[in-house]
């Protein structure tokens, strides 16, 4: 129905892991340093020009977002199934000036790759997404980031709230990342960094292979929040420098 084709839109659910110390994994949490407008001087192409400790965004060969494309991924069934563990826990949204981001105070659970636990810190939202399939981009994409230890979401009114004031956080309460479902165990994993400054590599990247529906009111408030001129921030994809990406396909068809 068309009505249907202009309310809903897709978006990715996207796990990413830091192998690096949380000191040099951090985002910028400043947009005021570094924006999404490719004509400025602060845009995607100059980021690695910004601030030395930013130089990987401009000379690192592993980098994010990448386009998955079918015909150089490698379907593999050692991977296993994503082991999470996650638990409600007291969260904040909070504007960062370039996105929103939810983040629970002292982690909300856990996923386990290769028998070490990265503690779910924070979930953000792109808009459109980053990440693309065979070309694709999609309106959203959301990512959860997890580190390790040594190194349906109701949004909608705290949104509103910042939207229409000048404050940037709001406290939540209690949230359960289980509600955040992904419906699908199917999944691509590769190896890139971060999407934003400074763009740190090492990052493992896990992209659910199921596309979920977000309604159009959704994706406005998450860009309208942000207070900012762009009507993105998505970066643009980068070069795949032969790096391998690999599918986990379950054997079972009903798990696809």
């Amino acid at each position: 129905m068309k009505l249907a084709t202009q309310i809903f839109f897709c978006g990715f659910f996207i796990v990413l892991v830091l192998h690096t110390h949380p000191a040099t994994s951090q985002e910028v949490e400043d947009e005021g340093e570094f924006n999404y407008d490719e004509k400025s001087e602060k845009g995607p192409s100059r980021w690695g020009e910004i601030r030395p400790e930013w130089s990987m965004c401009g000379h690192g060969t592993m980098q994010s977002p990448i386009d998955l494309l079918n015909k150089r991924v490698e379907v593999v069934s050692h991977l296993g199934r994503l082991k999470r563990s996650y638990k409600p826990a007291y969260a904040t949204l909070k504007n960062r000036g370039h996105d929103m981001m939810l983040k629970w105070e002292g982690g909300a659970g856990y996923i386990q790759i290769n028998e070490t636990q990265y503690v779910l810190k924070q979930c953000h939202w792109h808009s459109p997404s980053e990440h693309t399939l065979d070309g694709r981009q999609f309106d959203l994409e959301v990512h959860l980031v997890h580190e390790s230890l040594d190194g349906k979401v109701a949004l909608t009114d705290h949104l509103e709230a910042i939207t229409n004031t000048n404050e940037t956080e709001s406290v939540m309460g209690l949230i359960d990342p289980r509600n955040i479902k992904i419906g699908s165990r199917k999944y691509y994993r590769y190896q890139g960094s971060l999407t934003t400054p400074p763009c740190t590599q090492n990052v493992s990247w896990t992209i659910v292979g199921k596309v979920r529906t977000v309604t159009q009111e959704q994706v406005k408030l998450l860009r309208v929040a942000v207070h900012d001129a762009s009507d993105t921030n998505a970066r643009p994809l980068q070069p795949i420098n032969k790096r391998t990406v690999h599918l986990y396909r379950p054997s079972d068809p009903k798990d696809d």
